[in-house]
Formats: C-alpha cells, sequence, structure tokens
C-alpha cells in the first residue's frame, strides 16, 4: 500500500502509456534515490478500492516517511511482479515532486517504454543520455537487442523503400488517434448522400454534373473557376501538391523540340536565349516516367513542358511535349492552339505530374523513406538516447499510418489501381527509379535543392508561395536541432565516440539488399565524425516529416477534387497531332463516376490533420531544462513566422496556407 503515516513529503506522478495493454494489476514498488545513494524505503503503488495504473491514466501517491537528510532525488527504482491477467505495463511518465523544502520541486522520469515482470529498473532524472555517458550499459544494449527484434528492415515490394517487417504494438495508433480510412470513407460517403455513384461507372456527360456533387462536407474546390487558366496551370508548379520539379532553364536539350518561332508570341519580344540570359525560362522534364507501367489500356506520358515568367511575374506554360523524343507524332504544343486541344495538351501534362506526385514526392519520399529512418532509429537508437528524443515526435503514428492506411489505398485492386493510370507498379516502379536518383544532401536538404534547380536566388519566381514559407521553417528547425546537438555534444570528439549514433548512420547507408536503409546523400557518408554533419541529417529528416508531407498532402482535396484540374487518370491515348479537338474530347478523357468519386472522398479524408502542430508535441520526450528551454525558442520563432504569413497571405493572389507552422504537423500521421 500506499498510505504511510505522517506528512507527505512528495507527490509521485505517474502517467501510463495510452497504447493497447497498457494498463496493469500486477503489484509495482518503486524506490528513490539521492544524490548520494541513499535509497527511500519501498513504496508500494497501489490505492485500495481503486484500479489504478490503467491505460491512459494519470495516478497520484503520496510520500511520507523518507528519513531526514534524504538529499535531492536524482533516480528512481522501479520494478513489478506478474500478478493478475493484465500484468504488463508501459510507462510514459513518473514525476516526482518534492515539496520537503515548502516549495515544490519536480523531478521528471520520461519513461515512455515497457516495465517487464521481475526486473530491476533504474531511471534517472530526465533519462536522456548518450552511450558513453550511461553506467546501465548492458541494461541499455538488452533495450536495443529487443528493438532489433522487433524492428526488423525488409523490402515489401521489389526494389521498394525499406520498412518494418511487422509492425510493433507500440507503433499503433492510441485510443485518441484512431484512423480507419475505409470506416471513414463509407460514412462521408453516406453523410453526403452520395452513396448512389459508387456504383456507377458511366461516363460524365458534363463538368456541371460533376459540380453538382460537391456539398455538405465535400466543398466546392476553388479550381473549379480557374483551371483553364494558364497562369493557374503555371502556379500549380510553384504551389501545388508537387512544388519541386520546375527548374532554372539554362539549354533546351536537343531531344525538346521547341524553337524559336515556336514561342516568339509568348516570350514578350525575347527570344529564346534571351529569356535564359534574363532568367526568365524554366523547364519540367518528366524523363522519369518514360516507359513507365500503366494499369492495362491506359497511358501516361513522359512530357518536357517550357515556362517563362511575364511581365506581370506570373510563370506561365509557353510549350508542352508529351513524350521525350521530337518527333512529327510528338508535336509542340502551344497557347496559341485550339482552345481545347491546348486545354487536353496541359491535361495530359498534369497526369504525369500528378502520377510522380503521388509515387515520388508524397509516398516514396515521405511515407516510405522516413519509415525506414524511423526503424533504423529504433533498432540503433537506446530510448535514453537525446536524439532519439528529438526524432521521436516527429515519427509519431508514421508506421501506423503506413502500415493500415497506406495497405488499403495501395493494395492490389486497391484505390491507386482504381484510380491512377499508372496502378500501383507503375507506382512502386517511379518510387525505385525516384529512389536511385534521390539524395539527402540535396533533395532532402530544401536550401541545396533550391539551388540545384537554380531557383534559390532572391528575387527569382516572384509568386514562389511554397519557397517563401518553407525556408524560414527549415532555418527555425536547423536552428532547434543545432541547440540540441549542442547540448550533449559539446566537441565532434564525443559524437565520434557515441557508437549508438555511428551504428544508426551505418544502417541509413547500408545498402537494402544488406539489410539497410539505402540512403544516399547522407553527409559524412554515414560516419558522424562532425556535429555539422549530424545537424545536417536530422533537419532533414524533421522538415522531411513535418514541411514536406504537408506540402505534398494538404492540398490534394484542391488540387485532385475537380479531375480536369489534376487528373490522376485519363482515359484515351495523348493526341499525337494538334487537330481542334472540342468540348466532348475532354468529358471523354475522364474517368467514370465511381472512380471519380473515389479520387474525391479520399483525397478529401487525405487532407484532413490529424495530429498537433510543428513544435507542440503530442508526447514530450525531452524534459532536460535545456532542451525544453530550446523547444520554447523554437515555438516562439514558428509562432513569429505563423504570424507573419498569415499577414502576408492578405496580399497573395491566393491564399496558400499550407505551410502556416501553425498548419504544418510534427509527422506523417495521415
Amino acid at each position: 500500500m500506499s498510505w504511510f503515516s505522517g506528512q507527505s513529503q512528495a507527490v509521485i506522478f505517474i502517467r501510463t502509456g495510452d497504447r493497447k495493454g497498457a494498463g496493469t494489476n500486477a503489484n509495482v514498488t518503486l524506490i528513490l534515490h539521492d544524490e548520494s545513494g541513499n535509497k527511500s524505503q519501498h513504496i508500494q503503488l497501489d490505492k485500495w478500492f481503486r484500479d489504478d495504473l490503467e491505460r491512459g491514466a494519470e495516478d497520484e501517491y503520496q510520500v511520507t516517511g523518507l528519513p531526514e537528510g534524504f538529499g535531492e532525488i536524482k533516480k528512481i527504482e522501479l520494478c513489478r511482479d506478474n500478478y493478475g491477467l493484465a500484468s504488463n505495463w508501459h510507462v510514459d511518465l513518473i514525476r516526482i515532486d518534492d515539496h520537503r523544502s515548502g516549495e515544490k520541486k519536480a523531478i521528471s522520469f520520461p519513461l515512455q517504454r515497457w516495465i517487464k515482470a521481475d526486473k530491476k529498473y533504474i531511471f534517472e532524472e530526465f533519462d536522456s543520455k548518450l552511450p558513453q555517458h550511461d553506467q546501465y550499459t548492458s541494461e541499455r544494449k538488452a533495450v536495443l537487442d529487443e528493438a532489433k527484434r522487433l524492428y526488423e528492415l525488409v523490402q515489401k515490394v521489389g526494389d521498394s523503400p525499406a520498412q518494418v517487417k511487422n509492425m510493433p504494438d507500440d507503433e499503433s495508433f492510441s485510443e485518441d488517434y484512431k484512423f480507419d480510412l475505409a470506416a471513414m470513407k463509407i460514412a462521408l460517403i453516406a453523410e453526403t448522400k452520395l452513396i448512389s455513384l459508387t456504383t456507377i461507372f458511366d461516363g460524365w456527360d458534363s463538368l456541371e454534373d460533376i459540380e453538382a456533387i460537391y456539398q455538405f462536407d465535400l466543398e466546392k474546390p476553388s479550381t473549379i473557376g480557374k483551371w483553364k487558366d494558364d497562369v493557374w496551370f503555371g502556379s500549380q508548379r510553384l504551389n501545388g501538391c508537387n512544388p519541386g520539379l520546375l527548374t532554372l532553364c539554362t539549354e533546351i536539350p536537343s531531344k525538346f523540340g521547341v524553337t524559336d518561332e515556336h514561342v516568339r508570341p509568348f516570350l514578350e519580344g525575347l527570344t529564346i536565349n534571351g529569356a535564359i540570359a534574363a532568367k526568365r525560362l524554366f523547364m519540367v522534364d518528366l524523363k522519369i516516367l518514360e516507359n513507365l507501367p500503366c494499369v492495362e489500356n491506359f497511358q501516361v506520358c513522359a512530357p518536357i513542358a517550357l515556362f517563362f515568367v511575364n511581365k506581370n511575374d506570373n510563370v506561365v506554360p509557353v510549350a508542352i511535349q508529351l513524350e521525350q523524343h521530337r518527333g512529327p507524332k510528338n508535336p509542340i504544343f502551344l497557347p496559341s492552339d485550339p482552345e481545347y486541344t491546348w486545354l487536353i495538351a496541359k491535361m495530359w501534362y498534369n497526369n504525369a505530374d500528378a502520377s510522380f506526385h503521388q509515387s515520388c514526392t508524397h509516398l516514396g519520399f515521405t511515407h516510405l523513406m522516413m519509415e525506414g529512418i524511423a526503424v533504423a532509429m529504433h533498432r540503433n537508437l537506446a530510448p535514453s538516447h537525446p536524439m532519439f528524443r528529438l526524432l521521436s515526435s516527429h515519427f509519431l503514428y508514421l508506421i501506423a499510418i503506413n502500415t493500415r492506411g497506406l495497405g488499403m489505398l495501395v493494395s492490389e485492386g486497391g484505390w491507386v489501381d482504381k484510380t491512377m493510370t499508372i496502378g500501383r507498379k507503375g507506382m512502386f516502379e517511379l518510387i525505385r527509379r525516384g529512389l536511385c536518383e534521390w539524395r539527402l544532401d540535396v533533395d532532402g536538404t530544401l536550401p541545396n535543392q533550391l539551388k540545384a534547380r537554380g531557383v534559390d536566388s532572391d528575387g527569382i519566381l516572384p509568386t514562389y508561395y511554397y519557397k517563401e514559407d518553407s525556408l524560414p521553417i527549415y532555418y527555425a528547425i536547423k536552428k532547434y536541432v543545432t541547440a540540441i546537438v549542442n547540448i550533449y555534444y559539446d566537441s565532434d570528439e564525443v559524437l565520434k565516440n557515441d557508437h549508438e549514433m555511428q551504428n544508426f548512420g551505418q544502417e541509413l547507408v547500408k545498402s537494402k539488399k544488406d539489410g539497410g536503409v539505402g540512403l544516399l546523400g547522407v553527409y559524412g557518408n554515414g560516419s558522424f565524425t562532425k556535429r555539422s554533419d549530424l545537424i545536417m541529417t536530422l533537419t532533414a529528416f524533421i522538415f522531411t516529416c513535418s514541411v514536406s508531407h504537408a506540402a505534398a498532402n494538404f492540398s490534394q482535396y484542391e488540387e485532385y477534387a475537380f479531375p480536369p484540374n489534376y487528373p490522376a487518370k485519363l482515359k484515351g491515348v495523348p493526341p499525337r497531332d494538334k487537330s481542334p479537338l472540342v468540348y466532348k474530347d475532354v468529358m471523354n478523357l475522364l474517368p467514370d463516376k465511381s472512380t471519380t468519386l473515389d479520387a474525391i472522398v479520399v483525397t478529401k479524408l487525405l487532407s484532413t490533420r490529424g495530429t498537433n502542430a510543428l513544435s507542440d508535441f503530442e508526447v514530450q520526450y525531452l524534459y532536460d531544462p535545456r532542451c525544453t528551454e530550446a523547444v520554447q525558442n523554437f515555438q516562439a520563432e514558428l509562432k513569429q513566422l505563423t504570424d507573419m504569413y498569415t499577414e502576408r497571405n492578405k496580399s497573395r493572389d491566393y491564399n496558400y496556407d499550407y505551410l502556416n507552422p501553425d498548419k504544418v504537423p510534427n509527422s506523417i500521421s495521415i
């Protein structure tokens, strides 16, 4: 029992984890240790007539009887027996509020782990130590050995990214965050009274018929009024859900058949070379899609498109070639072509862009890539490692959403096969191709990625809102990571001697076939000998899980919900000449009603935010006052950015709030 005679000297506060099987009926005892090695008597954590230590519960226990002269509490010793049907116990936090001096002093022990039966555990305040500074080396090794057993890296689909073989129970959604995409989809269809469309495989008669389905929780996308517009088409390259492809044009490749004669009317008096010299000409080359597998009887293009920054600072398309190699059956489509001919060329381009977006920008480069990194973290960094504590908030629910949500979306015959031209086979082939080129030190490091595309200079692409909003957040994350890293590594030598971090780095770069993550471009090639390399690597991880995923994910409904705007699937074949096309040709390209509804409903669900905003952590892992100060500084800087972005959006051509820090989640949780 915890009932002691005498005055209370301290209060033990215990928060049991919110996960399956976390609560316990076992007999639990706790011993307090002071800085001189003195121990308290055994304190039994039990209350008469109360079912305490239950899942997600918070319990308090009074402490009396501490001997006179017992010093400051620095450690706790914890053990439990195997009593009861439910003896397992997961502890989130133990806090001791010591008020012997007359003023409360809180001593925090963020355990965030399972407590096994008949085993003695000793935790120090904050539970945040590098392995070379931890005296409990055997216990730490045992934890990592168990993690390696639970978190096994495998490739699930051919040469796909490394993922966890089987999802550990600890990665499941909490009671407070349930995610069942199938149930959510059924509920949304029922609420919007669109159930009749789920079994209709006829085509649409008109765009107005599609517009009529937006009601109740399916709000009308703003793209309905602007999807035909060239300025909007250009802005999709900058501020849509795939904003990282547009590249400064320095020359026209020989495979691209565009000439001065083609584009002279659209360059405001400039030649192609003049526009290149003025840094007003940009290009996207989707060569990566060439000869990509598709759903049977469907095709995807591998287009090249040329864009120009006009006198109004708008990016507009001036030429589109739908396939890679110039030739008589691969014409250059121009804004001066017949209205529907040009419009349909843009739709086929966007279909290719959408294929890259869903496969690489979204699924491959955020969800799947970060899962492999999260698994490697669990395998190599003990829960007491400060960098484990730094990263864990940004991996929250990642493995769960990939296992539960994507299992349905990307399964054979699932959402991707139904609603996308390329289907799951094309998607995984595209991810494979993308990962052969993607590098953490370029593509995963925002300033370097912008520089590689030639769009890093101030004043270039004045309406590039994604760049404007993402860069300050990147530097805020980097400043935060730098503060945490420097707290624990006061020299490069300390980092070199951290064998857990060195093992983590090596598993990141080890090839997938050899059981690693196979990540290219890791700073230091996975040998972290300089703090600057570790800072850049961890910053890239956190930025990807927060900002990169937010940019790729949360505008999906706005982009995809009106199919002509950003079609994931088009019927028929791409045009091979510039014959005039008509409105009916647009309608004939669009998928049937059932497929359209599927795309609308799922992108609506995927565009919702389920977890807290960046720096507002669902689980507090860092309790050291030096770390909490760094978190507070991070929060303050993000609050300033939120206020600045909110004000800046008022003067933009349209609202771009996807990267407002108060709307960017900490992790990939949907």
